[in-house]
């Protein structure tokens, strides 16, 4: 199974797994009173970028694609908010938010050129 679906050839796809393998880890150092809440929130926004991008792969039309990449997106937005709000809660440090906001840069830029690709694509067909 490993590689046999679409959306393992978006790089952008591996980018937001690997964020979502560091966001865990960084979740997991959280005090336990926020196991169901900031943690839970974080955690949840953080697979649905992954998530996405592998729903919106399976689509056929290139709009359908570009509007799940959109939502995934989104979710990498709520991730960077909710993270600054947990730095700023003591929850980690700034050196933490830092080291992990050069990784939701680089998944933003890139799923920016994605959507716009599948829009541009979209409009072609």
């Amino acid at each position: 199974m490993v590689n046999s679906f679409t959306f393992h050839k978006l790089h952008v796809w591996h980018l937001a797994k690997s964020l979502v393998i560091d966001v865990y880890k960084l979740t997991r150092e959280f005090p336990a009173a926020e196991k169901y809440g900031l943690v839970y929130q974080i955690n949840r926004a953080a697979i649905s970028i992954a998530s996405n991008l592998a729903e919106g792969s399976g689509r056929t039309s290139r709009k359908d694609q570009a509007h799940f990449t959109q939502i995934a997106y989104g979710s990498l937005m709520e991730v960077a908010c909710q993270l600054e709000i947990a730095q700023e809660l003591g929850f980690m440090t700034r050196d933490e938010l830092q080291a992990v906001s050069g990784s939701m840069k680089t998944v933003a830029e890139k799923l920016s050129a994605l959507r716009s690709a599948q829009l541009k694509n979209a409009e072609e067909c």
